[in-house]
């Protein structure tokens, strides 16, 4: 049984990053999760959107990779082998994207209840929907029935987080054809546009998201940055230290 924790005052900035390049973010998230572990910025939340990219995490099995270069070169469909966990997955547009990058020292010292935190995040998301989203046992991510609608891969040290969550929203779930998500064979996917019949508002959504991942991780307040935000204090630590 989870014990509960009483906390003291907690916020953390949104970063609202558009469509943008996996590399790219994913350097980003390197800078901030440095300068987190300095405790020079506070905990910080990137919501975003990629390209076409299949990104396969440290247990993939390769054989996942179902499509061949021609049928990647056709889609425009980037591939990167990534340091989180889980087997591969797809991004792209329409597909709402949030990585968390917060110390879990101030939260729960717990792997396993921060995954399960993600899911909630996603499963109250879904019920804003009226949507019946739940767990299945064995499985990470969130499900409505057999169908995963959001896959999350997480990677975790000093007791700060990367990487996260892939919530389909408007995407296209054709593209989930050249690969094995996440290794299952049994299930399929699914997305918010597909269950609901109807093209998303992806700002209502991420309102949404702010709303429950506050709620989920006890934040009191979130702050709305630039990525400049991040430039300046990676420059000025940079000169810090030369």
């Amino acid at each position: 049984m989870h014990t509960t924790k009483q906390f003291t005052y907690r916020e953390f900035d949104y970063y609202d990053l558009g469509l943008i390049d996996y590399k790219q973010a994913w350097d980003l998230q390197k800078d901030i999760f440095e300068l987190r572990g300095k405790n020079l910025i506070n905990d910080s939340f990137l919501l975003l959107e990629h390209p076409h990219t299949y990104t396969l995490g440290k247990v993939t099995d390769k054989n996942n990779l179902v499509s061949n270069k021609e049928y990647l070169e056709r889609n425009k469909i980037s591939v990167y082998e990534i340091d989180r966990g889980g087997d591969i997955t797809y991004h792209g547009p329409g597909q709402l994207v949030g990585y968390p990058i917060i110390n879990l020292s101030q939260w729960y010292q717990d792997t396993h209840r921060y995954l399960r935190g993600l899911e909630e995040v996603i499963i109250l998301t879904c019920k804003d929907y009226g949507l019946d989203c739940t767990r299945i046992d064995g499985l990470t991510g969130a499900w409505i029935d057999n169908r995963k609608i959001a896959a999350i891969g997480i990677k975790v040290s000093r007791w700060i987080t990367m990487h996260g969550f892939a919530f389909n929203i408007n995407t296209n779930l054709n593209l989930f054809n050249g690969i094995i998500p996440c290794g299952i064979k049994d299930k399929t996917v699914t997305s918010l546009k597909n269950e609901l019949g109807k093209e998303i508002d992806m700002y209502e959504v991420k309102n949404f998201i702010l709303k429950n991942f506050k709620l989920v991780f006890s934040f009191n307040r979130s702050n709305e940055k630039g990525i400049d935000f991040i430039r300046e204090h990676r420059e000025h630590e940079i000169k810090l230290d030369s």
